[in-house]
């Protein structure tokens, strides 16, 4: 079946969360969270380490979405179920449909990382991954300095396959980075 044909939930809800595909008008909510969480997530994410326009920031909300459509990539939005508050970004990633190999990804508004969001959200994912995605392999890739986000693989059982030594430039290219490639089969 060609990706594209894959039918998938319009929401996913946990207990305290509802992740959806990211849609056109989204910009706004994400421009604000960056520009709040930017000191955060500048030594870990290089879109933090550019200067973007709400236009830029939309721009790439939809570029996102026409992906999502052709089942390109995966991007996911996190909002508080209660308050309906947006609160990072998720996704399936660098998706290999013929082995069923995805990789997850995430960041947080600084202002609500630490109560369990992103471990929920990652759940939620591999939920999708396995149950309807069919996936054979899900990988997590972290920088090995960001401690934070190790833990997340680490509580949800993944295995640490590897370290990647000088895998890729620091968020803001200053300097050669190690990755942890954690993956679940």
């Amino acid at each position: 079946m060609k990706p594209i044909l894959i039918d998938l939930p319009e929401k996913i809800e946990t207990e305290r969360l509802v992740l959806r595909p990211c849609m056109p008008g989204d910009g706004k909510d994400v421009y604000e969270s960056i520009q709040r969480s930017k000191n955060a997530l500048k030594p870990w994410m290089a879109f933090a380490n550019k200067e973007q326009t709400l236009e830029e920031v939309e721009a790439g909300v939809r570029e996102s979405y026409a992906k999502y459509i052709l089942r390109e990539d995966l991007r996911l939005h996190i909002y508080l179920k209660d308050t309906k508050e947006f609160i990072g970004s998720t996704g399936l990633h660098s998706i290999d449909w013929k082995v069923r190999v995805f990789e997850i990804g995430y960041w947080c508004d600084s202002a609500h990382t630490g109560n369990g969001y992103i471990t929920e959200s990652t759940r939620a994912l591999i939920k999708l991954a396995k149950e309807t995605l069919h996936a054979n392999r899900i990988e997590i890739r972290v920088d090995s300095t960001n401690r934070k986000s190790r833990a997340i693989p680490e509580k949800l059982g993944f295995s640490l396959d590897g370290l990647l030594k000088n895998e890729t430039l620091s968020a803001d290219t200053e300097e050669l980075r190690d990755i942890c490639l954690y993956s679940l089969t």
